[in-house]
């Protein structure tokens, strides 16, 4: 972690006394700091997630449609809307609850409860009664309360990967300064949140509560509503304006009706007639629809949505800031190289390093040494010098099955080294070497060994004669598919960062073995690419890693990413990523190694941790995206003709072209396939190189030219059928029926222009719907009950003409829709 000042109003002096606060000046802290609550908890209750959820308009509108209907007489609708409701309202409460859940994870790393010093005694006290200044006692396996400064150590390593996401254990020394607005190295810090893996420490707590790092971090993941994305306000605003215009049309048509001499009732059936057909609840019925069957086969590529308004986001992704602990990589060390020296072998050299190691020690090098070499001789340990950061190194005396007695060292290659009696020359380049592997981003120990004659004593550690047995490499694995992965986002078109709170050797490292930015990624310090906590989107241009970022860095870089125009996913699993999943347009956490709280925060849970399948899940999105599209131009182009004749006949003077029972049936025939026939269209297993914009709209204009002039060419075909059905005797049967065919045979020949008849759904709901279309002109009772006529051959060769001339034009909307980025408007 990074260096932190010591505030100077908190009057703290870390070479205080050891008998640690009196009872008084507890008090007078508490009052002053307040208690040591990290986290403060989330509000529950069934109350609270309906007055939440009751906030949403989407549930508003849907209620207040279903009411339209049920008044109206329409119960089909009514019950429909009604049972779209139901996964709007259950998907609130869900989110609702899981901050709670969130919540509950976070505190999973705190400390319930602590060793404290006070007035001279050790008293174990609940965590959230420390304050400023406690002294605090931990031991192996214990979590930090609170952050402080360690003023006591022994062999102490602490797991820092909930905050830092870095695997490794961090090695800790004691400070030795005084507390004046001091300072800090971060080696010297213990911070909330983080566990003692190995050793004992003492620490005089500076940060209690919220002003810990952990606490930030916290009140980021726990804080603030979910937005809505632009598609779903886009989605909204087009509703509200439809509305708008729907009530307007339907009111002059009740007016002109009443002055044309219609009466009352037919100006009432004319209004509530053409409500039915112009209000446009289909739009959001068919969004919610989509994002249940995205989750549903994201699902199928390992790919949990925790939060559906992703789907629409994911497959317009144009950048993705990904971690590299855990996720470019295994997040776990591993043995990686074994180098030996003259006159051994790799496994002899193991098995020198493994002699060295203590099983109980906690140390993760020790147990993959010990595991690896698979000791089974039965060796006497005479002594053990451990690890400390002063000696970096740990030696064991040991006696061999043979009877010869060893000191054998490991730990830092330069300490080691300074042991040896080798050559200049060797240790030189046995020093390159070790260089060389940890500008490679690995972990790198030299192992050393000296027989002691008989007459040396055994419990003194020897300070010289040791000979080099070799190095022990080890490294964080990349994950499989991760290079490819990464190769066929470049190819997309979409941007990988690579955000770590790593050195920049080590960084570098995993992003060329990634193939990250080609042979030579670009890689920037956090603290380079801006100032008073405000990233320059400017300087992330060309930038391919970016290093020693802190957590409210990854969360700003994020942030610049998105002004500059991205539509960013943000990958992670560890607390420290919380942040940055939580503002992220698309959070993508692991779900394997992944930590509770950054599961709760992301939209997206990979199931398998792999990040090819984020390259799955962008792809599916794209394809679920284009056939929304798909859906919603259909909804258009078939509208635009049934509101307009609706309005246009009556409005001529004419009587009603549909009556309500023709407008339930083109309901029953529009809704089924849009939400069938589109939703299953196959998509591909890559990524399709796709231009991205943050400011594109749903549909360009090339799209809404091809919408609308298939939405009026449509209207123009269903008024001159009807004016060609009338010519002569007037009949309005004859009229409707055959304006009531065409559009018909509209909807089926856009149908099948758009869907390209790719799926089973595509030929399915055009046949039934035609066939249903047969049987109601041509059978005679049918026709009688729904004031229709049967059609003639010519009547039958006009609705043909009309499907094909339909097709044509619903294929050229196809060819005329691009795919973009997040839309500001439909």
């Amino acid at each position: 972690m990074t260096d932190r000042r010591i505030p100077a109003e908190l009057e703290l002096d870390l070479r205080a006394a050891a008998a640690g606060l009196g009872e008084a000046d507890v008090a007078l802290r508490r009052n002053r700091f307040g208690y040591n609550d990290i986290l403060t908890p989330a509000p529950h209750g069934w109350l609270h997630i309906a007055r939440d959820t009751a906030r949403d308009p989407m549930v508003w509108f849907l209620i207040a449609v279903a009411i339209l209907f049920l008044a109206i007489g329409n119960r089909t609708e009514a019950l429909i809307l009604a049972i779209a409701l139901a996964p709007l309202i259950g998907m609130d409460a869900f989110l609702h609850r899981r901050t709670q859940a969130s919540t509950r994870g976070l505190a999973t790393r705190l400390a319930a409860r602590a060793v404290a010093i006070r007035d001279g005694k050790r008293l174990e006290l609940p965590a959230r009664d420390l304050v400023p200044g406690d002294l605090v006692e931990l031991g192996t396996g214990d979590f930090v309360p609170a952050d402080g400064v360690i003023v006591g150590a022994e062999g102490l390593q602490i797991d820092e990967s909930s905050l830092t996401g870095e695997a490794a254990p961090v090695r800790k020394s004691p400070f030795a300064g005084n507390a004046a607005e001091s300072l800090v190295a971060g080696r010297h810090w213990a911070l909330a949140g983080t566990r003692l893996l190995a050793g004992r420490g003492c620490v005089r707590l500076v940060f209690t509560g919220p002003q810990t790092l952990y606490g930030g971090i916290a009140r980021t993941a726990v804080a603030g509503g979910e937005q809505k994305t632009p598609l779903q306000s886009a989605i909204l605003d087009l509703v509200g304006r439809l509305l708008i215009a729907a009530l307007a049309l339907c009111v002059l048509l009740a007016a002109i009706r009443l002055v044309q001499g219609y009466g009352w009732v037919d100006a009432l059936l004319s209004a509530l007639t053409l409500a039915i057909a112009a209000l446009p609840e289909e739009f959001p019925v068919v969004f919610s629809v989509f994002l249940g069957v995205g989750v549903y086969r994201l699902a199928r590529r390992q790919a949990l949505v925790r939060r559906a308004v992703a789907v629409e986001a994911i497959g317009r992704t144009t950048c993705i800031c990904t971690d590299k602990t855990g996720t470019m990589t295994e997040g776990r060390l591993a043995l990686d190289r074994l180098l030996p020296a003259g006159g051994q072998t790799e496994r002899s050299l193991l098995r020198w390093a493994a002699r060295a190691a203590r099983p109980e020690s906690g140390d993760p090098v020790d147990r993959l040494l010990i595991g690896a070499a698979g000791l089974d001789e039965a060796i006497e340990r005479l002594a053990v010098h451990p690890f400390t950061e002063q000696r970096r190194r740990e030696t064991a005396i040991v006696r061999l099955p043979n009877g010869e007695t060893w000191a054998i060292a490991k730990g830092a290659p330069e300490t080691i080294f300074a042991l040896c009696s080798d050559a200049p020359a060797q240790i030189e380049r046995w020093t390159q070497l070790a260089e060389a592997d940890a500008h490679l981003g690995h972990k790198v120990i030299a192992c050393a060994a000296r027989q002691l004659a008989a007459g040396e004593h055994k419990a003194v550690e020897p300070s010289g004669g040791y000979a080099i047995f070799g190095l022990v490499t080890f490294e964080d694995p990349l994950r499989d598919g991760v290079h490819s992965a990464i190769a066929e986002c470049r190819a997309a078109g979409i941007r990988v960062v690579m955000v770590t709170g790593d050195h920049r050797a080590t960084a570098g490292a995993i992003a060329r073995a990634a193939g990250l930015g080609g042979a030579l990624p670009s890689i920037a310090e956090a603290d380079a690419l801006g100032s008073h906590g405000t990233i320059d989107a400017a300087m992330l241009t060309g930038i391919d890693v970016v290093a020693r970022a802190t957590p409210a860095q990854k969360l700003e870089l994020v942030r610049a990413l998105q002004r500059d125009g991205h539509i960013v996913a943000v990958t992670g699993d560890g607390v420290n990523d919380v942040p940055a999943l939580k503002s992220a347009d698309i959070g993508i956490a692991m779900g394997g190694r992944g930590t509770q709280s950054a599961r709760e925060v992301a939209a997206i849970v990979l199931l398998d941790d792999s990040f090819r399948t984020i390259v799955r899940a962008i792809a599916e999105g794209r394809q679920l995206f284009r056939n929304l599209q798909l859906a919603f131009a259909y909804l258009l182009m078939i509208h635009i003709p049934l509101v307009l004749t609706a309005a246009i006949v009556p409005l001529s003077g004419q009587p009603l072209l549909y009556l309500p029972i023709h407008i339930v049936w083109l309901e029953l025939v529009i809704h089924p396939t849009a939400m069938l026939v589109f939703q299953e269209l196959p998509g591909t297993e890559r990524l399709e190189h796709r231009q991205t914009s943050a400011g594109a709209r749903f549909f360009d204009r090339a799209a809404w030219a091809a919408i609308v002039f298939g939405g009026l060419a449509l209207t123009a075909a269903v008024l001159g059928a009807y004016w060609f059905g009338a010519r002569g005797t007037g009949d309005t049967d004859a009229a409707r029926s055959l304006a009531l065919g065409t559009l018909l045979a509209g909807s089926a020949g856009i149908t099948a222009g758009l869907s390209r008849l790719e799926t089973p759904a595509s030929w399915l709901v055009p046949a039934i719907s035609t066939a249903a279309l047969g049987a109601a002109l041509q059978v005679p009772d049918f026709a009688h009950a729904l004031h229709l006529q049967s059609l003639s051959g010519a009547g039958w060769a006009i609705l043909a003409v009309v499907a094909a001339v339909a097709y044509a034009a619903a294929a050229w909307t196809r060819r005329s829709m691009s795919f973009h980025g997040v839309p500001a408007g439909i």
